[in-house]
């Protein structure tokens, strides 16, 4: 599959190398849905996505829900080493409508970044995480 590549149990770390959580990535429904279970360093914040690749749509989805009761769908698929999702338009309490993009990078070495961005007018006007995955002994 095409974002098989983030499966595993991975210690992330942000952009200074400072730990910030845990993710383990598994294969569930027979290999057809990678499920996500995040928990931060601090143990406060967790949450789970469900990603799937739906064959009507010829599309990836992703539906992230956390323990603070948020949530986001995305949709994409992978280019090269990257798997590229991202959501629909949403207009924020300014007024302006922003898009999420979350991009997952496959690095030569086996670690994978995760970067999400949000969009204004198509450039990026916030990054919401930037983060490097390195795979823990299982």
């Amino acid at each position: 599959m095409a974002f098989d590549f983030w499966v595993g149990t991975w210690k992330v770390s942000d952009t200074k190398g400072s730990f910030v959580g845990r993710n383990r990535i598994e294969k569930v429904e027979d290999g057809c849905v990678l499920r996500e279970h995040w928990t931060s360093s601090k143990g406060n914040f967790s949450g789970t996505s469900l990603n799937f690749y739906n064959s009507k749509t010829r599309q990836w989805e992703q539906l992230w829900v956390d323990n603070f009761g948020n949530h986001l769908k995305l949709k994409g698929n992978r280019l090269g080493n990257q798997m590229i999702l991202s959501s629909e338009d949403f207009v924020h309490t300014d007024g302006n409508t922003y898009q999420n993009r979350i991009t997952w990078t496959l690095k030569d070495n086996g670690t994978v970044r995760q970067l999400w961005e949000v969009l204004h007018d198509g450039k990026v006007s916030n990054v919401v995480f930037d983060g490097l995955y390195s795979k823990e002994e299982e």
